[in-house]
């Protein structure tokens, strides 16, 4: 699982949010530069850990990544649990319309100063008095007391904590895609309709054309991520907007992976005697495919590199399956079963 978020924190894995808030507020507040002078480097390394710990545990969907998957999960682009929701942006396609989960940890100074300017923890004088509130964060008075004035220049720039806005669930939108699309690849015009904010704070309806392009070989599934294109809310990140593929049925083909599969419906007397399979490929060609074996019902004839280009290598493509459903005779007459007897006697 690589770094273990639970043994960093010294909690278990059923940990309820109050232990996981005791146990991030006693290492931080032990393991802090500013309390730690003479070890600082040492103590940075173990700062930055457990507010990475506590900020992957205490979001389900993180934690749930983590879970599942570990650490190469959160930070190799595992795609996460369905984290659709309300608001965001409308949609009106243009047209018919793994990208993935990523996991970038928040600067460790921004998570304590969220931590301690919201809870409220009482520190005794340095926190004017214990549970003082501190809505819009810690400051630099506030801190003072605890630390000493040094507490804002232990990771360099100087500048005041305050806790930093939230950010918005992902809004997911489907992206129907045909088979030919996914094929030759496409580019899709989407109109978004969402709410953007001025200097002011006040909030306007504006319309947008994102582009989307699809390359050959996408599968269902992929994502295709637009960074914050949600509504615009004071104090709140916008949502980025996810466009799921989806493949739309197509009349002759089925897609399986990276192969094409084709089912033909032919007579006894073709799967006997030989068959010649003409197809139009989803590019436009025409295939002349000759079987001189008999075609028996588990039969499947293979055509190399004419299924679904792969998407890691664009020279190659998976292969093309023909597989038979065979139409046996409902009834024979007694000259008809002399016949084939005949001629099928070995």
């Amino acid at each position: 699982m690589g770094v273990d978020y639970y043994k960093i924190l010294q909690v278990d894995r059923n940990a309820s949010d109050d232990d996981l808030k005791k146990a991030y507020r006693k290492l931080a507040m032990k393991w802090h530069p500013d309390k730690n002078p003479n070890n600082k480097k040492e103590a940075e390394a173990k700062f930055k850990e457990i507010s990475e710990a506590y900020e992957v545990l205490s979001d389900p969907q993180k934690k749930a990544i983590y879970d599942q998957y570990g650490e190469e999960g959160l930070k190799g682009q595992v795609p996460p649990p369905d984290a659709g929701g309300p608001g965001g942006a409308t949609f009106f396609s243009t047209g018919d319309g793994p990208t993935t989960f990523s996991f970038n940890p928040r600067n460790a100074d921004d998570i304590f100063a969220e931590f301690f300017g919201f809870s409220s923890p009482s520190f005794g004088g340095g926190m004017g008095g214990g549970g003082s509130g501190m809505r819009g964060g810690p400051t630099r008075s506030s801190f003072g007391g605890m630390f000493g004035d040094n507490i804002f220049t232990s990771f360099g720039d100087g500048r005041p904590m305050s806790a930093g806005p939230r950010k918005a669930l992902p809004i997911e939108n489907m992206l129907s895609c045909s088979l030919e699309d996914l094929y030759k690849g496409t580019t899709k015009k989407m109109k978004i309709s969402r709410e953007i904010a001025d200097a002011s704070g006040k909030t306007m309806p504006v319309e947008e054309i994102l582009t989307i392009v699809i390359k050959p070989g996408w599968k269902k599934g992929t994502k295709i991520t637009f960074p914050e294109k949600g509504n615009e809310q004071p104090n709140v990140v916008p949502a980025d907007l996810v466009f799921i593929i989806d493949e739309k049925p197509h009349s002759t083909f089925t897609r399986d992976g990276n192969d094409l599969v084709v089912t033909k419906r032919i007579s006894l007397v073709e799967a006997l005697t030989g068959y010649t399979v003409q197809l139009t490929t989803l590019d436009g060609r025409s295939l002349t495919i000759p079987i001189n074996n008999v075609i028996h019902p588990d039969y499947e004839e293979r055509v190399p590199n004419e299924g679904m280009p792969i998407p890691k290598d664009r020279s190659k493509k998976g292969n093309l399956r023909i597989k038979f459903n065979i139409k046996f005779p409902t009834r024979l007459t007694d000259e008809q079963k002399s016949g084939i007897k005949k001629l099928l006697a070995s």
